[in-house]
């Protein structure tokens, strides 16, 4: 392995490794702008020259292989002088229209003329004008081809991630631009990722677009529900200015790094599915048609449970939990209905069509915690058989977490069901079809309110943060586990999800030895 020494510190890589990949492994910052890890090299900015001892040229750090005792520098006056030159003749055509721009904040044409710039212009001339207005290029990504540096991030990703080549480079010299080809659009299930490889301002997010200055934005970590991956994300959220836009907290979502998972992409399929987190949200807990207090909306609970607890007809209950539910959770719907209440009918499997799904990311199990929710509940009966049950009056209490059943088994089974149950109770964070025939509504809270895990299609658990408190009167499902179970003599009296966590561990065999600190960005996978 080649040793080498870069502005005084010495590190062994492999073979094969480029200067700036080096770099980067000490720490060292180098700029650039059409280099990305995930992307063939381009080495067409050229702001990543560094100056290599005994070499008579500057070397573009970003295709540049190492070699054995190779001494560089990334910050000598030589090095200094050349990127503020790059970063002259990149602006000698650019509109510099940073206050309208909607990426003023994040990018880094302004971030490295702040850092390695600072000059006073040389230009006489008139620039060479490109299209001024931005252009609909496709369903999520505008194109405003003035701004564009030609980095071609953007054409290598349509070329070799998603392999739909809808962008090119077109015309020649400083006339030269980025369009796509005639006939074309930017158009594929990963199209929101152009916008974030591209480092000035020349894509732009439609969805985002002038909604949000960046430097109003909160990033808080976590991981896509939106299907059994479970890519990890940022929720991005107007932490300074919540009266800007009404009931909206969630401004974007945008991809966090993970190599094991989903490298440095998303789908757009989980990218725009944020807006349920702030919209048609379950508030209060309501009995029939009137919003009722938690200690009477449990109490209303208990009161139709603890005569079948007592009478040793807990079959008589009939649970349908969900994928969506955290590992903590399922863990506290497990303790509830499978210990305290045991005997009570358990499944979280419905009848769903498989949606859409490809060779990358996109999983055909839109749910981010089945693999979790067979670990921790391990049903014996199924979903089908439950409604066949309760359609037949051999269930007392339906208890239902989140999914819709009108839309699973239809309107006339659903109203068929209400009629013959004596409580119907719905626990969710959204209002669908399957609440007006509920006795009972209880908001829970939605994945960017809660602190948890989730369990992916790799067997890879993976942890969640709360961006924000839970809004108006929802609580987690687990708290609400928590309650029911108090008022019947249960153990499930955590006080925050990493103790349930710690459970998990102690009972549920692949999950043996985890622990929160033991999960790193990358998450940890279950020993199955």
């Amino acid at each position: 392995m080649p040793l080498l020494t870069i502005d005084g510190k010495q590190v062994e890589v492999p073979a094969g490794t480029t200067i700036i990949q080096a770099a980067d492994k000490l720490g060292i910052d180098i700029p650039r702008y059409c280099y990305h890890p995930a992307l063939p090299v381009s080495g067409n900015c050229r702001i990543c020259m560094v100056e290599v001892e005994k070499q008579p040229k500057m070397q573009i750090a970003c295709y540049t292989p190492v070699t054995d005792g190779m001494v560089v520098h990334t910050k000598s006056p030589k090095v200094l002088e050349v990127r503020k030159t790059v970063l002259e003749f990149l602006l000698v055509n650019h509109p510099v229209d940073c206050p309208v721009c909607d990426q003023a904040g994040e990018c880094k044409l302004q971030d490295y003329y702040m850092e390695h710039g600072q000059y006073d212009s040389r230009l006489s001339n008139v620039k060479v004008k490109k299209e001024k207005k931005a252009v609909s290029i496709g369903p999520t990504v505008m194109l405003d081809q003035e701004r564009c540096i030609l980095c071609t991030r953007c054409v290598r990703f349509a070329d070799t991630i998603t392999k739909t080549n809808e962008l090119g480079v077109f015309e020649r010299g400083d006339h030269s631009q980025l369009d796509v080809y005639p006939g074309k659009q930017v158009d594929n299930k990963y199209s929101g990722n152009v916008v974030d490889i591209c480092p000035v301002g020349a894509l732009t997010d439609k969805d985002f677009r002038f909604k949000c200055r960046v430097w109003y934005l909160a990033q808080t970590k976590s991981v896509c529900p939106g299907c059994s991956m479970g890519c990890n994300i940022t929720v991005e959220w107007d932490k300074m200015r919540p009266h800007q836009h009404k009931k909206a907290r969630v401004m974007r979502l945008k991809p966090r790094l993970n190599p094991e998972v989903n490298n440095y992409w998303i789908s757009d399929e989980g990218r725009y599915n944020y807006r349920f987190i702030d919209e048609n949200r379950i508030l209060h807990p309501q009995l029939g048609d009137s919003l009722i207090t938690w200690e009477r909306a449990i109490d209303t609970i208990i009161a139709a449970i603890k005569p079948l607890k007592d009478a040793h007809k807990t079959s008589r209950i009939g649970v349908i939990a969900s994928a969506q539910l955290t590992n903590e959770d399922l863990f506290a719907v497990r303790k509830l209905f499978k210990e305290t209440l045991s005997g009570a009918l358990v499944d979280f499997r419905v009848p769903q069509k498989p949606g859409f799904s490809d060779d990358f990311l996109l999983k055909a199990d839109k749910n981010p915690n089945t693999a979790g929710a067979n670990q921790i509940l391990n049903p014996e009966i199924d979903t089908a058989q439950i409604i066949q049950k309760a359609k037949a009056g051999e269930i007392d209490v339906l208890y239902v977490f989140g999914q819709n059943l009108v839309s699973l088994f239809g309107k006339d089974v659903v109203a068929e069901i209400a009629k013959k149950v004596k409580l119907l109770v719905y626990q969710g964070s959204n209002i669908n079809e399957t609440c007006s025939y509920a006795n009972l509504n209880l908001p829970s809270s939605v994945y960017a309110e809660k602190e948890g895990t989730f369990t992916n299609c790799q067997n890879r658990v993976q942890r969640i943060w709360p961006a924000f408190t839970p809004l108006a009167e929802a609580k987690g499902d687990w708290e609400i586990a928590g309650l029911l179970s108090a008022k019947l003599g249960g153990s499930v009296n955590y006080q925050r999800s990493s103790d349930i966590f710690k459970d998990i561990a102690a009972h549920v065999a692949p999950f043996a030895e985890m622990t929160y600190e033991k999960l790193s960005d990358q998450g940890l996978v279950l020993k199955v």
